[in-house]
């Protein structure tokens, strides 16, 4: 099991789902042991931010790295991509704040990062293991939600939602995922953002969802989804919190081994998690898996694909 990078450069150019600014965006290849490093090319000189628990700052609507002052939004999509596919090491050079929204989902960053092709490296992967549950609570009654890692020898998470709108109360509620036996790519990756109508003037006055419409994320009225193609999924609320969920856990910088489980989750409460975790010492340890045999199944082929 090696580490992973691209083969070549990828140019993306989008929009930012909360900006609404026009965003090109390159990913380029990195050396073993880099990591996942953004940086914004419009800023003199230029910064980098490279991905890890503590750089998160704002979480009201999406995952933000903060440094000296300056930020890059919404990472989680784009990260859920480069976890579903083992990318290890990659620089993201962006002109603006935020990532392109791109269809709401993780699936063009998919498309994009395999026709542009991945290659192994020589330095061998890293994985981190979960040695004993951790586990972040907050509130009580309707109030309470709750996300917990757990050892578990494979890649697998649990959501449960509770949003108590008609047209998401009929949809799935909960999933179970387990990626040794589940693609990635066909079952999460298509799952795009959501938001409500009666909303979208309070965050625009936040300075949020100024990109946001029809084709990059599913919007509700009161009663019912405003798409005219309706759902990816029939449980596609649940399965955009699962995707979510990968980019948030994958700001950990390795892929784990461990089982996720939540309810009513988000981006503020998954990071509480990791750093949790990280602060534990002896809740985690980091492992190489240098014969093939040794590995658990979920990593022995690409998981985002099987």
């Amino acid at each position: 099991m090696r580490q992973r990078t691209l083969k070549e450069l990828l140019k993306i150019t989008g929009i930012g789902l909360h900006s609404g600014r026009r965003v090109n965006m390159i990913l380029r290849p990195a050396q073993p042991n880099t990591g996942i490093v953004f940086r914004r090319i419009d800023l003199e000189p230029p910064l980098d931010f490279p991905v890890k628990p503590q750089a998160i700052g704002d979480t009201r609507m999406a995952s933000v790295l903060e440094y000296s002052g300056h930020k890059v939004s919404t990472i989680e999509h784009l990260m859920s991509a480069l976890c579903g596919l083992g990318i290890d090491n990659a620089y993201i050079d962006l002109d603006a704040v935020e990532v392109p929204i791109m269809d709401g989902s993780a699936i063009s960053f998919i498309f994009l990062l395999q026709q542009t092709g991945i290659v192994e490296q020589s330095a061998f992967k890293r994985f981190i293991r979960v040695n004993k549950e951790v586990k972040i609570e907050f509130g009580e009654g309707s109030q309470y939600k709750y996300a917990s890692l757990t050892p578990y020898e494979g890649f697998c998470l649990r959501f449960e939602i509770d949003f108590g709108h008609p047209a998401i109360d009929q949809t799935g509620q909960s999933i179970e995922i387990d990626f040794a036996k589940t693609s990635f790519i066909k079952e999460i990756a298509r799952a795009r953002t959501f938001g409500f109508m009666q909303d979208v003037e309070t965050l625009r006055n936040l300075g949020l969802a100024l990109g946001g419409n029809l084709d990059n994320a599913i919007v509700m009225d009161e009663y019912r989804v405003l798409n005219p193609d309706g759902l990816r999924y029939d449980d596609e609320f649940v399965k955009h919190k699962v995707l979510d969920a990968i980019g948030d856990l994958y700001v950990l910088g390795h892929q784990l081994l461990g089982k996720y489980q939540a309810f009513r989750s988000g981006h503020e409460l998954n990071n509480r998690l990791i750093r949790k975790l990280m602060s534990q010492p002896d809740a985690y340890e980091m492992v190489t898996f240098e014969n093939i045999s040794q590995t658990p199944n979920v990593f022995r082929n690409d998981w985002a694909i099987t």
